[in-house]
């Protein structure tokens, strides 16, 4: 299974869609965060098609520039329909008005919202497609077709989860008054597809016969034992993270985004470093 820049960009884009649906469709965070999803895994999904192509995959390209123009068409919705707002947020917003209304005795009247929502069902049609195009592309990245397709599907799970939560993590110094839930259903969902991640590599063809030596990496097995601290050191910062997220400061959420700059590195190596070695 060989490590190509075309198959990650879009196993990245594909999982990054797929958890920011996760997100948007509780219509709690603000609709920039939408857009900022959008935007970021729609470019990866066009450089995905750029590389594809320029590969001579001519099926999983045209897949993945589907995937681009199916989160841009997302995204030009979403900006259409913008004066309609974020049902959820907008309820929060009316709640706390009310109270502030009610201590200060002033009867303040509420913005007008017009116009149909965003609908949040809109946001899983390109990853959809991304997944679609993951199992074409699996036939061009090598290996046992069943394992290289869970390989791939895997890694999109683990790295979007984690790669949204960060994103998320950030977002609430643009909405502070964000409830907590959407980062925590990130990283609990980090958690979840962490296993699949480690089990597919650890299946052989995998990392246990670099470790045992039949799977040469070139350093007498120091890259398989890298790998393991590389998972070892993302499910422990998942669970430092949800143990974060427990506090009550304001401050805690931003020690949370900082943990999970340090998990991303260490998914990436524990998704990454395996194709690069058995691939080699």
């Amino acid at each position: 299974m060989r490590l190509d820049a075309g198959s990650f960009l879009l196993q990245w884009a594909a999982g990054g869609l797929l958890f920011g649906w996760v997100t948007t469709r509780r219509r709690e965070v603000s609709l920039g965060y939408g857009w900022l999803i959008r935007i970021t895994y729609g470019l990866l999904a066009v450089g995905a098609t750029l590389v594809l192509a320029a590969d001579g995959r001519a099926a999983p390209a045209v897949l993945a520039g589907a995937c681009a123009v199916a989160a841009g068409a997302s995204l030009a919705v979403s900006v259409a329909r913008r004066g309609a707002g974020v049902s959820g947020r907008e309820a929060v917003r009316a709640r706390r008005r009310a109270r502030v209304s009610a201590m200060i005795g002033r009867d303040d009247a509420e913005p007008v919202v017009s116009g149909p929502e965003f609908p949040p069902g809109l946001d899983l049609v390109a990853p959809a497609i991304g997944f679609v195009a993951l199992l074409v592309t699996a036939p061009g990245v090598g290996g046992s077709l069943p394992l290289t397709v869970a390989r791939l599907l895997a890694g999109a799970l683990l790295l979007g989860a984690v790669s949204d939560a960060m994103l998320l993590g950030h977002w609430y110094l643009v909405q502070p008054g964000l409830d907590r839930e959407p980062i925590r259903e990130l990283v609990t969902w980090t958690a979840r597809v962490w296993p699949l991640d480690l089990v597919v590599y650890l299946w052989p063809p995998g990392m246990v016969q670099v470790w045992t030596g039949a799977v040469d990496d070139g350093y007498r097995g120091l890259l398989g034992w890298i790998w393991a601290v590389c998972a070892i050191t993302t499910i422990g910062l998942v669970l430092l993270t949800r143990a974060a997220l427990r506090e009550r400061s304001y401050s805690a959420v931003m020690a949370a985004t900082g943990l999970l700059y340090l998990a991303i590195l260490t998914a990436f190596g524990m998704d990454l470093l395996p194709r690069a070695v058995l691939g080699g």
